[in-house]
């Protein structure tokens, strides 16, 4: 399948990156409005593969994205010295309005992967611009933060963090909710397995990871100015479940018609992804606790998405 990745930044190069070297796709096209970064940024990748695929790297303009079945949305401006958040969400509504609008001119039947943050709130006004069914607008959601909780839980245990079965849900972001109450690790509860080898997990040692989970992306950026291997490698795992129609859980960001009473609210839960996008939304058990801490991270979300004013590329005949 080609695939499409629109931003050739540090987060766009990085998943075209992880792409490229897993062999998923079978061409790869980056396209950026500084022409050259996005050639730059192609050669580069390209020069990798001979090594692990054979998939094609090239850049392009839109016209190049013809035939993509997906498209990673990885472009946005950043906030200007003393902006509010809300005016720097306006600013990347009106960016990806034009995105948007080229990409699905080229591609029209492509699933669009949002990767620009704040990733829910972009994945929800990519959907309400492209008027696509929400199982078509995926963002990338808390794939990154399941990815970290998973791994300091198997580093905990002392097992691989693929025999870890646990998710963060809601926002990608300061309200996001660790589901410790359903985390598995193989068969059994984690505090279960815990008790077992003798490596209880405790309030100081939950607190702990979450922390971890929570402030690691600050903590990248206060070191290196911002983070992208990891969300690059979480977009490949993505793409992956969808070109070979894996059917695989993963915590991704669409909008929801209801989350613990909020209505309408783009936000991550466990999800079926394969060919045809999200093909299933999974509502876990919770306990009280966690069901309120989703409901306020949902309630957070749509009243963020609901003050960004964005109006479809459709007009009233269904053309772009």
């Amino acid at each position: 399948m080609k695939v499409g990745i629109v931003g050739a930044g540090m987060v766009g190069s990085s998943a075209g990156f992880a792409l490229a070297l897993s062999g998923t796709a079978t061409e790869i096209v980056l396209v950026d409005v500084n022409e050259k970064l996005a050639v730059a940024q192609a050669q580069d990748i390209a020069h990798a593969t001979p090594f692990h695929s054979a998939t094609k790297v090239s850049a392009g303009d839109y016209d190049a994205l013809r035939g993509a079945g997906i498209v990673i949305l990885a472009a946005g401006v950043n906030q200007k010295p003393g902006e509010t958040r809300l005016a720097l969400l306006e600013r990347n509504a009106a960016v990806f309005r034009q995105v948007v609008a080229s990409v699905l001119a080229a591609a029209p039947d492509a699933i669009l992967l949002v990767a620009a943050n704040p990733v829910d709130v972009m994945t929800d006004i990519a959907a309400r611009i492209s008027g696509l069914p929400p199982e078509r607008v995926i963002g990338s959601g808390t794939i990154l933060d399941t990815a970290r909780f998973r791994s300091l839980i198997g580093r905990h245990l002392g097992i691989s963090p693929q025999s870890v079965h646990a998710y963060v849900l809601g926002e990608h972001g300061d309200s996001e909710v660790l589901a410790w109450s359903n985390a598995r690790a193989g068969s059994v509860s984690v505090d279960d397995f815990a008790a077992q080898i003798g490596r209880p997990i405790d309030e100081t040692v939950r607190a702990r990871i979450d922390d971890d989970v929570r402030n690691a992306a600050y903590r990248i950026i206060e070191g290196k100015g911002s983070t992208y291997y990891g969300i690059g490698g979480g977009l490949s795992r993505i793409v992956k479940a969808i070109v070979l129609d894996q059917h695989a859980i993963l915590s991704v960001s669409i909008r929801t018609d209801r989350v613990e009473g909020v209505e309408h609210v783009t936000l991550s839960l466990p999800r079926v992804v394969g060919r045809a996008g999200v093909i299933t939304t999974l509502h876990p058990e919770l306990t009280p606790a966690e069901r309120v801490a989703l409901q306020r991270s949902a309630a957070l979300l749509l009243d963020t998405a609901s003050a960004v004013q964005v109006s479809s590329i459709f007009d009233a005949n269904g053309s772009v």
